[in-house]
């Protein structure tokens, strides 16, 4: 069958309004926030109903067609790229909120709500969903849950799959599975709910999901406190957490933060500049919490962890405290950052981050290199920036190179390549440093079991086969 009458068979099953093939529609839908893979999709498709997505993998599987599925495409391991003549399956169009249900604190939204839409839907009834991130504005829920996303409030809310009463899913055979059906308890075998959380789409698309929502928390309070170096950060950490009930433990360096000051719309947090910068939030619920927080601030500035500090006296100035870490990686894109994203246990952090640095320091003097992410949960984002007279194909290359070294030290450490973002194709070769060989041969047998003829978003977390 020709690609026309390909397009023309798919356009029949979902309208032809809903199948794009128009050159702007291909590289928007065809690409996420990574820049290493050129888009080339065959076509893209946008769904309304759970029908449509069925009628969708099941002309899929009968034409070999391979699918990608695209949600806000913030993410940032190309797992929504479609590089290779994919269809791409957008569901911008399946965008609604189903249903709220204050008893269980639960919201059924289908895979397109913005997870900014779910926030301000849970602020509107007093209540509060805390998987929160930069791109928050932007990314889907659907693509969330594909991720597993975690961002800046994971130390005491964890990951996305916290939060994911039930799923509704059309797997790679194009059958629809109800997984967990919203309970609280349920010991009745294998949890598969758990298994596409996380899954990037390679088992099939989630087409519905129940998320839990918490109570909102109460007069949030931030300090930015300036330290020496990394290693200071840690007591400092382990002197809050022990007294404060946390809600985020953030860092960067002053070199990640210099590049946001340079924008001019938020100003520094103190005069004197520091090496480093922790970021912490609480509830300071009464008087009582927030002077307890400034007795373990001037602790920790008697200890000498702590050079500096401030803490929040206005909802204004808490959001000014996060704008210093949260613009980073917006910022940082115009200078055509490469990324790692990678964890390991709290205690190892300073040693690990002394590590790599040391490495790429050694091997490449000329790059510069920001250091932050939430090391409140072990989790670092190492950024190397492009030099202006490098061309980028070398440059990705060169930053290969490096991979390989940091990814030998993360192993060493027992640590993880990929605290959050993903696999997808950006480490999918490295995916043996994290997993072991037994491992990756049972998620391959999972795999085969969803997604008997590989259509589902082949060449993401494992490298394509032949």
């Amino acid at each position: 069958m020709t690609q026309r009458a390909l397009i023309d068979e798919l356009a029949a099953l979902v309208a032809p309004a809903r199948v794009l093939t128009d050159a702007p529609s291909l590289e928007t839908y065809g690409k996420d926030w990574t820049r290493q893979f050129i888009p080339a999709p065959l076509a893209v498709v946008l769904p309304r109903t759970v029908e449509h997505v069925q009628a969708i993998v099941r002309w899929a599987n009968e034409h070999r067609v391979a699918l990608v599925p695209s949600g806000g495409r913030t993410g940032l391991s190309a797992a929504a790229v479609a590089a290779n003549g994919e269809l791409v399956v957008s569901f911008d169009a399946m965008n609604q909120v189903l249903d709220v249900n204050l008893t269980d604190r639960t919201v059924v939204c289908q895979p397109g709500v913005i997870t900014r839409q779910l926030q301000d839907l849970a602020a509107e009834h007093g209540l509060y969903y805390p998987v929160d991130f930069a791109s928050s504005g932007s990314s889907q829920i659907g693509g969330n849950i594909g991720t597993n996303a975690g961002g800046i409030k994971v130390i005491r809310y964890g990951m996305t799959r916290n939060w994911v009463a039930g799923l509704k899913v059309v797997t790679g055979k194009g059958d629809l599975l109800e997984l967990n059906k919203d309970l609280l308890k349920n010991a009745t075998g294998y949890d598969l709910r758990q298994l596409f959380i996380g899954a990037e789409g390679t088992l099939g698309f989630v087409v519905e999901a129940t998320m839990r929502l918490d109570r909102a928390p109460k007069n949030l309070t931030a300090m930015v406190l300036g330290a020496a170096d990394v290693a200071s950060i840690m007591p400092v950490l382990h002197a809050f957490h022990g007294k404060l009930d946390l809600t985020a433990f953030e860092f960067f360096s002053h070199a990640s933060m210099a590049k946001v000051l340079a924008r001019g719309d938020v100003p520094a947090p103190f005069a004197t500049p520091c090496p480093f910068y922790a970021l912490l939030e609480f509830e300071a619920v009464n008087e009582a919490l927030a002077d307890q927080a400034l007795a373990l601030f001037e602790h920790c500035v008697e200890q000498g962890w702590v050079l500096d500090g401030v803490m929040s006296q206005s909802e204004q100035q808490l959001r000014n405290l996060w704008k210093l870490r949260e613009y980073i990686s917006e910022t940082i894109s115009h200078y055509t950052p490469y990324k790692n994203d990678i964890s390991v246990t709290v205690a190892k952090v300073p040693a690990f981050l002394a590590e790599i640095d040391a490495i790429v320091a050694a091997h490449y003097p000329d790059f510069e290199v920001l250091w932050y992410g939430h090391i409140g949960d072990g989790n670092l984002h190492l950024n190397i920036l492009k030099p202006r007279h490098m061309d980028n194909a070398v440059f990705f290359e060169t930053c290969a190179k490096v991979n390989t070294w940091v990814f030998e030290i993360v192993q060493k450490y027992n640590g993880s390549i990929s605290a959050e973002h993903g696999v997808g194709m950006t480490k999918r070769d490295y995916l043996a440093y994290s997993r072991s060989p037994a491992e990756i041969e049972y998620m391959k047998a999972i795999k085969a079991v969803f997604d008997p003829n590989g259509i589902m978003n082949p060449g993401k977390i494992f490298a394509p086969q032949g």
